[in-house]
């Protein structure tokens, strides 16, 4: 194995994580997009949250796979973090009055979405960081 195809091996692996995590913070902000519309609009704070978090996903999203550079994995680490916090916080202490009991469909998604955003986020920047 030669150094050329370690190199090339690392960007097609950094290039497939980046689209990874792409749909999983554009899926995120798809279901928060569709909650927003269902009602959470009408929550005080968390509605318009959950707006400018569907916008953030998508733009996020499409920074990943046309911008090389180390600030959208970043950007999409701390979506995932924050998002994810917010709903863990909204299921135990509350979360701006809003208080979950129960993990529904959305939920579970939007979960497994920005988890995925936050580990395989993070592996790409590490990948990246070896390559350069």
């Amino acid at each position: 194995m030669t150094a050329t195809t370690t190199v090339r091996e690392r960007r097609t692996t950094a290039t497939a994580l980046r689209w990874v995590v792409a749909v999983a913070v554009v899926v995120s902000a798809v279901v928060h997009l569709l909650l927003w519309r269902d009602g959470m609009r009408d929550v005080a704070v968390v509605g318009p949250a959950f707006l400018v978090n569907a916008v953030a996903g998508v733009v996020i999203g499409v920074a990943l796979v046309t911008w090389r550079h180390w600030l959208p994995l970043l950007a999409a680490v701390g979506f995932g973090a924050a998002t994810f916090g917010a709903y863990l916080m909204s299921m135990t202490v509350g979360f701006f009055g809003v208080r979950e009991q129960v993990w529904t469909t959305e939920a579970v998604v939007s979960a497994v979405t920005e988890v995925a955003a936050v580990v395989l986020g993070v592996t790409a920047l590490v990948v990246e960081r070896r390559r350069a």
